[in-house]
C-alpha cells in the first residue's frame, strides 16, 4: 500500500510517517517502480505501535527504546515497566505543575473585578507588579 493508505490504516499521518523515517524510527520502506513508498502489514503494525506510544505521551527517545524492546522477543519486561514508571513520574510532575498554574489563575481570577476599570490582579501578577493593597501576598496562592 502507498503512504496515504498506510496513514489511513495506521492512524499516523503521512507527514509523521515521513518524519519517523527521516529520524530512523521507522526503517525506510521499499519503493515501487515509480519510486513511491510501499508499506506492508509489519510496517503498519509498527506505525500503530508508535502512534499508541505517542498517544500515551512517550517522547521520541522512549518510543525508540520501547520499539526496540517490542521487537526484541528476549526483552525483560522489567525494563519496559521501568520506562513506563519513569514516564508516569514525569506525567505526575507535569500534572502537579499544571494544577499549581490552574490554582494561581483561579485565585487571580476570583480577585479580578472584571469590570470597566483598568485594575487587574491577573495582569499585575503576570507583569510582576504587586498592588499596594496586596503587598503581603505572593504568587503561590492556593
Amino acid at each position: 500500500m502507498n503512504i496515504g493508505q498506510a496513514a489511513s490504516v495506521s492512524g499516523v499521518s503521512a507527514k509523521m510517517i515521513r518524519y519517523y523515517e527521516s529520524i530512523g524510527l521507522v526503517t525506510s520502506t521499499e519503493r515501487s517502480a515509480g519510486n513511491y513508498r510501499t508499506y506492508g502489514e509489519a510496517d503498519i503494525h509498527t506505525l500503530r505501535f508508535i502512534g499508541r506510544a505517542r498517544a500515551m505521551g512517550f517522547p521520541m527517545a522512549q518510543i525508540r527504546e520501547l520499539l526496540g524492546l517490542w521487537q526484541n522477543k528476549r526483552r525483560a519486561s522489567a525494563t519496559v515497566k521501568a520506562i513506563a514508571e519513569q514516564r508516569m513520574q514525569e506525567l505526575d510532575a507535569r500534572i502537579a505543575a499544571l494544577s499549581g498554574m490552574r490554582d494561581t489563575l483561579l485565585y487571580l481570577s476570583a480577585h479580578c473585578e472584571g469590570d470597566s476599570r483598568p485594575a487587574c490582579p491577573i495582569l499585575d501578577e503576570i507583569g510582576g507588579e504587586v498592588p499596594q493593597e496586596d503587598a503581603g501576598l505572593h504568587t503561590t496562592r492556593h
